[in-house]
């Protein structure tokens, strides 16, 4: 039985019903009149069979709204995301406020030498122990690259070592078609056959198939029509950049990124009604000062409030790219960015926040960060706690009791809820400041990388038995060793 926590009961708005409406009104428009173009040949027929004008020349496909109205129907308002220990399941919206670091960052910031550089596969299996110890978070989303893949096992590389060494659900993508078939059947070889896999696929799949503005790609469409086919776990994110790929408004940005939401989602559920999915999006606003990706930007939380509305409004899990950074070390803008955006997130309802350890615009992974946005994670989680209200919760007969002038230092009532009440975090200090002085004067960051050296220099509880990687690296010749190799 799922035990819901959700103690927030009215969440922040920014619209009534009525603009709410306007707002898919006009999604539709966009999905009628203008349309999108399909690059990929097996979406095009999809759509053609289900209602769509196709132009087969040039590859646009317009949605008629009855069509869309259609496929809203068979939208389903969970996710689940499968772990290798059952004991790590996360569904949404339940367990929301559910915590998945960012991925697919090509660089490390090297935990010796404070350099940046290529990450390795070495790097995916330290960063899978360290998820796997961080209780915040619940969703592994395989953080770098691997530098060191060999050609032909470029996804393996990735997910052999998350998988080897983290027990969460484990999520990424894949290039092409070629490696999703090389990492399901790492699946079937880790769960013990085919079978024993599809009936707990704890591989997910994220995917972004709709480039803005409008357009379908082919390998992501073509990785999201596989696995929907097959009923495996998937979703994709939208990514409208104002300014640049989307209009430079707010509402008009959000209105183009729902409309694409609604396409991706007509594919999905065109293909297998009643697929689950989750309103992702990874909305933001471009720095037209130079250009740059603002994924830090305080627009990023803006926007994904009002995304969260309308997942609200269609009645399915809502998150996303929530929380990064455009900061290049672990420092107070890092913790601003990643702090304001995920507040806000978090008090429109969004259930899904991909936040965890990157800097730089998605370009670097550092664990300092890992284990700052952890404490930052689990207080947001205490935040959705909000206040629990009742009468014992008053605590009238105690106040009484220890009346004016008292203390309640020494009270039962203290010593029995001292740990449930309040969050004690490990990287935040509050120590007096001739305390601090005297203490070697660690700064956040110090504090943060300690942790993760004292987490990495422990043995990984979570690894695989040597009968089963026994197995695994029989089954696939040349593996990377994906093992753990941490020096403090």
């Amino acid at each position: 039985m799922i035990k819901e926590e959700v103690m927030i009961m009215e969440f922040a708005k920014f619209f009534n019903p009525a603009q709410l409406q306007r707002i898919h009104d006009a999604s539709l428009e966009i999905l009628e009149n203008v349309g999108l173009l399909v690059h990929n040949e097996k979406a095009r027929n999809i759509f053609k069979k289900h209602g769509c004008i196709v132009n087969e020349q040039s590859g646009l496909v317009k949605f008629p709204p009855k069509v869309v109205q259609g496929c809203c129907q068979s939208f389903v308002p969970t996710y689940t995301f499968t772990a290798q220990d059952p004991q790590y399941d996360r569904i949404l919206p339940h367990h929301g406020p559910v915590v998945v670091t960012a991925s697919s960052a090509p660089n490390v910031i090297d935990p010796k030498t404070g350099q940046e550089r290529r990450g390795t596969s070495t790097d995916i299996a330290n960063i899978a122990h360290l998820i796997n110890e961080l209780p915040a978070f619940d969703v592994f989303s395989i953080s770098v690259l691997a530098d060191d893949a060999p050609a032909d096992q470029i996804s393996l590389s990735r997910f052999y070592p998350a998988l080897k060494n983290c027990k969460k659900p484990v999520r990424s993508n894949t290039p092409t078609i070629r490696d999703l078939e090389q990492v399901l059947e790492l699946g079937y070889t880790i769960a013990g056959g085919k079978d024993a896999y599809m009936e707990r696929p704890f591989i997910n799949h994220h995917y972004c198939p709709v480039v803005s503005p409008l357009t379908f790609d082919v390998e992501s469409t073509e990785s999201i029509i596989y696995l929907t086919e097959k009923g495996l776990p998937v979703y994709g994110t939208i990514v409208p950049n104002a300014g640049l790929t989307s209009p430079m408004s707010l509402l008009g940005s959000l209105t183009m990124g729902n409309a694409e939401f609604l396409a991706l989602s007509c594919l999905i559920q065109m293909i297998r009604p009643g697929a689950p999915m989750i309103y992702a999006v990874l909305s933001t606003v471009a720095d037209l000062r130079s250009g740059a990706y603002a994924s830090g930007a305080i627009e990023t939380g803006i926007l994904q409030m009002g995304h969260t509305m309308m997942a609200r409004f269609y009645n399915v899990p809502s998150g996303g790219y929530i929380g990064l950074t455009n900061a290049q070390t672990t420092d107070a803008q890092s913790g601003y960015e990643t702090g304001m955006n995920t507040t806000a997130a978090l008090l429109a309802g969004a259930d899904l926040f991909n936040m965890g350890g990157l800097l730089g615009g998605l370009m670097a992974f550092d664990f300092a960060k890992a284990v700052m946005d952890n404490e930052i994670a689990m207080m947001l989680k205490q935040v959705k706690k909000g206040i629990q209200f009742s009468e014992e919760e008053l605590c009238l007969d105690l106040i009484k009791e220890i009346g004016p002038g008292g203390s309640y230092i020494e009270a039962m009532h203290t010593m029995e809820h001292l740990r449930d009440v309040a969050f004690y975090p490990k990287v935040a200090d509050r120590e007096m400041r001739s305390q601090w002085l005297v203490s070697g004067q660690l700064n956040a960051r110090d504090r943060a990388m300690a942790e993760a050296n004292r987490i990495l220099a422990q043995e990984n509880p979570a690894r695989f038995s040597a009968e089963l990687d026994a197995r695994v690296r029989a089954h696939f010749p040349n593996l990377v060793p994906g093992d753990c190799k941490w020096e403090a």
